[in-house]
Formats: structure tokens, sequence, C-alpha cells
């Protein structure tokens, strides 16, 4: 019976609690982080390439930023993938180095960044109610086509449950954590 496979549903659950953490490593808290910059996109070569494949990305200092853009060509570029990413940061060009001083945060975008880390959670949480319904859907036509007893069902099901919560626990860990961290308390 190959449609339920355990190791695979709790891989697939995983990849949702990375997702959230890459997500979350995104929002800004105040503190210079280089994965901040990890979304951004630069259009480069007649091509989008991710930021991290034209330039370094420093933390030179707590609240501040460096890029170096390894092509002078690409400075502009770079420049402007960074102006128009909607986190909020004014890059100060100098060659081809740019720097980003990383402003403090107010309140009021504490508050909507923590928001939108509750938001980024409920998507990994659901993403991975997406996993456990599959496999408990598996169980059932495994069951159905009589690969599988009454008995056998019972004690997959609980096992896929008991995944799901150790993971959505992992989800509300770092979620927690990651609120703490941007509202500063």
């Amino acid at each position: 019976m190959s449609s339920y496979d355990k190791a695979d549903l709790e891989r697939r659950m995983r990849g949702a609690l990375e997702t959230l953490k890459h997500d979350f490593a995104g929002l800004r808290t105040g503190r210079a982080s280089t994965a901040l910059l990890d979304p951004i996109v630069v259009e480069v070569y007649g091509a989008n390439m991710p930021l991290n494949q034209v330039a370094t990305v420093t933390a030179p200092e707590p609240r501040m930023l460096s890029v170096q853009v390894w092509d002078r060509s690409n400075a502009n570029a770079v420049e402007k993938a960074l102006r128009a990413s909607g986190l909020g940061l004014n890059p100060i060009a100098e060659g081809q180095v740019i720097r980003l001083p990383i402003p403090e945060l107010t309140e009021e975008r504490r508050k909507e960044l923590a928001k939108l880390t509750n938001q980024y959670a409920e998507k990994a949480r659901v993403a991975v109610r997406n996993v456990r319904r599959d496999g408990m859907d598996a169980l059932k036509k495994a069951e159905k086509d009589g690969d599988i007893g009454q008995d056998d069902h019972k004690r997959r099901a609980d096992e896929i449950q008991k995944i799901t919560d150790k993971i959505i626990g992992e989800i509300d860990a770092v979620t927690a954590a990651k609120e703490k961290e941007i509202l500063g308390k």
C-alpha cells in the first residue's frame, strides 16, 4: 500500500514550517538582517535574478545593511529594485556599494508586522492541515479498497494526527518568538 507514506506526509508538513521560517526572515524587526533582502529580485542581463546572485549582502552594523554589487553596470538596477521592494528602505548608492540604513520601527508598523506574522502562520497551519487531509483521504481509500483494516486505519490516523499536532505546535512556537521579537517584548 503505497498511498500512505508517513515520512512523506511529515516532510510536506515540515516544508510548510520551513516556508514560514523563510517568510519570517524577510520581516523587518528593526535590526539589520541580510535575510531581509532575500525576496528581492533584480532585473539584470534581460532576466530577473535574486539579489544574492548579483551582489553580496552584509550587515556591518546593527542598523545598516551593505550591498556590494559585483558588476558596476548593475548598481542602478539593484538600487531600483531595493527602492521598489516595499520594505521602506532608503538606499544610499556609493559606486558599487549600496548602503541601507534600517530605520527604527514605529509602534504602528510593529503592530502591522505582528499581524502579518499571524497571517503567515495561519497560511502555514492551513498547508499542514491540507497535508493531513491528504493523508487521511489516502487511509480512507486504502481501507475502502481492502488494503488495510479498521485497526490499521485508526493507528495510522492517530500517527498523522500526532505529526500534525507536533508541526502546528512548532509553527505556534516560531510565531510567538517572531511576534515577541517584532513587538520588542
